[in-house]
């Protein structure tokens, strides 16, 4: 059976990227669509949208508005399924032709943030922003009502969709590759040596982009109150608010720029603990520090709570003050690397295949490549 994969845009990384080249290679004959593909090469033989050939190609934000009209003025195809990968308006897709009217699946990473749920994301808290949502919210919601199923890629946004789009989905949470963290990194090169000289010898990791609702903030907080140094691995435009935050309390903290994927394996080693505040829809940092034997202190909300037990491979912090951040690291600090390793397993690549592979074939009769 032919089908296509639809994605919003392409770049070089990212969760929703990773779960779209899975898809990829399960399904290595379907066709690909995207708004536009700036993979620098990760994926090639991807088609574009008008947008992407417009002044608009790479500037989100001012290209938003036009993006549901892109997604309904697809050309015509001839194909027996189609399935959206969606983090904003891909679900919108509809192709002229056969395609049209073949069975259309979703993988919604997310009910688009910037219009659903402002207050986790605040890009979306502007005045411009939210006179665009609320012309925005009636249109998604009926796009939500066109897939013949719809999955989530976390309980999490699953009830949001519940919430927002009144539909029902099914829980796939994304691909890891867990062995890549298992197994122990290359040997450093000289360049990760400089890295690696710099760290304390004991420290709490905080990873992701730098950008205030990630709450890198509640890191350096961690770190105080367990009386431990903090490194800080990411980049982004909060980088100087962060350095100047660090500076004021006088704790030790280290920044790591942009760490390449060798040296990221070598923080989730050799960090005591990954702390992870931020409000995730599923969260993939988390696994992979796991996936290194190393416990996460995460967010009692959000995606991180379905996969960091606590008490075995971690601690849920509710309440993001002083006495709770000692009691959570000292308890995640005990957890045993084993188990944290058992635990990551659960969300390795071969069990998204599977699961991915039997919705698919369930609601479309379709199979993955062989």
């Amino acid at each position: 059976m032919a089908g296509i994969l639809v994605h919003e845009w392409l770049s070089p990384r990212g969760g929703s990227e990773n779960v779209f080249e899975v898809l990829g290679s399960m399904f290595a004959d379907a066709e690909r669509w995207c708004l536009w593909n700036e993979s620098r090469g990760r994926f090639d033989g991807v088609s574009e949208t008008w947008l992407g050939r417009s002044p608009l190609r790479g500037r989100k934000a001012a290209a938003l508005p036009l993006m549901p009209a892109a997604w309904r003025t697809l050309p015509a195809r001839d194909a027996d399924w189609v399935l959206c990968s969606s983090h904003l308006f891909a679900h919108h897709a509809r192709f002229g032709g056969a395609a049209g009217r073949a069975p259309k699946l979703v993988y919604a990473h997310t009910p688009a943030r910037y219009v659903w749920t402002p207050e986790l994301d605040g890009r979306g808290s502007g005045l411009a922003a939210r006179a665009v949502s609320s012309v925005l919210k009636p249109l998604d919601r009926a796009r939500a009502a066109e897939p013949v199923a719809i999955a989530a890629n976390s309980g999490f946004v699953a009830d949001r969709i519940a919430h927002v789009w009144g539909r029902e989905a099914t829980v796939i949470h994304p691909p890891i590759e867990v062995s890549r963290f298992a197994d122990a990194p290359d040997d450093p090169t000289p360049d990760d040596e400089s890295v690696l000289r710099g760290l304390p010898s004991e420290f709490l990791l905080g990873v992701s982009r730098f950008v205030p609702y990630k709450r890198l903030d509640l890191v350096l907080r961690a770190g105080q109150a367990a009386g431990l140094p903090v490194v800080l691995a990411g980049g982004g435009p909060d980088e100087q608010r962060l350095r100047a935050l660090a500076a004021e309390q006088s704790h030790p903290v280290v920044f790591v720029r942009d760490p390449s994927s060798r040296i990221l394996s070598m923080l989730y080693r050799r960090a005591l603990a990954l702390v992870f505040p931020a409000v995730e829809d599923f969260g993939i940092m988390p696994v992979e520090a796991m996936a290194a034997g190393t416990p996460v202190v995460g967010n009692a909300i959000g995606g991180v709570a379905e996969s960091v037990v606590d008490g075995v491979t971690g601690a849920l912090v509710h309440d993001w003050q002083p006495r709770e951040l000692a009691a959570a690291v000292e308890r995640a600090v005990g957890a045993d690397p084993a188990a944290c390793v058992r635990r990551a397993y659960d969300f390795d690549r071969p069990v998204f295949e599977r699961r991915a592979a039997g919705w698919v074939a369930k609601h479309t009769g379709a199979a993955v490549s062989s």
